[in-house]
């Protein structure tokens, strides 16, 4: 009894950290729609669209080759796939995090192979 205890204990305070470990912060997920000199407009996959202040402490990383590489605001692009890690400020959101990759290539269609002649 007591090991189910202490197992259901362990559950709930595990459960409790990862709930609690980003506070405040609000992850935005998507495609870029656009770009502005101050912020970015992403496209979520629900539809939205969601604006995101660029900071002056604003970090970017492109993801290439299962890599985070630093980067900077002039190499993010309208199409581009995001994940912006943010804080609510001021009724806005600013971006701490802004990592990016480029979609991947659409496959070609793969024509079908032709039918035996009967």
């Amino acid at each position: 009894m007591k090991l189910r205890l202490s197992l259901l204990a362990l559950l709930f305070a595990l459960v409790t950290c990862t709930a609690f470990a980003h506070g405040n912060k609000v992850h935005v997920r998507g495609t870029v729609e656009k770009i502005n000199a101050d912020s970015v407009v992403v496209k979520t996959a629900d539809g939205k669209s969601v604006e995101v202040k660029f900071a002056t402490s604003t970090v970017f990383l492109s993801r290439s080759n299962n890599a985070d590489k630093p980067a900077k605001v002039g190499d993010l692009a309208t199409g581009y796939l995001v994940v912006i890690h943010a804080t609510p400020k001021d009724n806005a959101l600013e971006a701490e995090e802004i990592k990016f990759s480029v979609p991947a290539a659409a496959k070609p269609a793969v024509p079908a192979p032709p039918k035996p002649k009967s």
